[in-house]
């Protein structure tokens, strides 16, 4: 019989289907059918940060559904700035990418040797953990 704490603790985990280094589509908004990656998730406010790989400049992502910032030049030899700051997507507004269509698929969840794996439910394909792209 678990306990009182393990009963709180299970229904306070939230589980996403999206996690941090996976590429996805945004599927609503303004910036819509727009490719990127997942730069963070929030599971409890159900949000992610997506950011875009910058052809440019590799090291330096480009945020997407960015608000922008204006930044006030504070003495005489500084600039004024627009800054670019990415805004949380709700995760209903995302689709992860189906490796083997390169299409927005439903993420589902089965055993394989003993181990939860999730899977593209449009292709079936295992997706595989991305390598995690840092921003800096």
């Amino acid at each position: 019989m678990p306990t009182k704490a393990e009963l709180k603790q299970k229904a306070t985990h939230i589980k996403l289907k999206v996690r941090k280094g996976d590429r996805v589509v945004i599927i609503s908004g303004k910036d819509k059918g727009e490719i990127g990656f997942v730069a963070a998730v929030s599971p409890k406010e159900q949000k992610v940060i997506v950011l875009k790989e910058n052809d440019e400049n590799p090291d330096q992502p480009l945020p997407l559904n960015a608000a922008i910032k204006h930044r006030k030049a504070k003495n005489q030899g500084q600039r004024s700035a627009r800054i670019r700051i990415p805004v949380p997507i709700h995760v209903s507004n995302v689709m992860v990418l189906d490796p083997a269509t390169n299409l927005g698929s439903r993420v589902g969840r089965r055993l394989e040797d003993g181990k939860l794996v999730r899977y593209a439910k449009k292709s079936g394909t295992k997706l595989v953990d991305a390598p995690v792209m840092e921003p800096k």
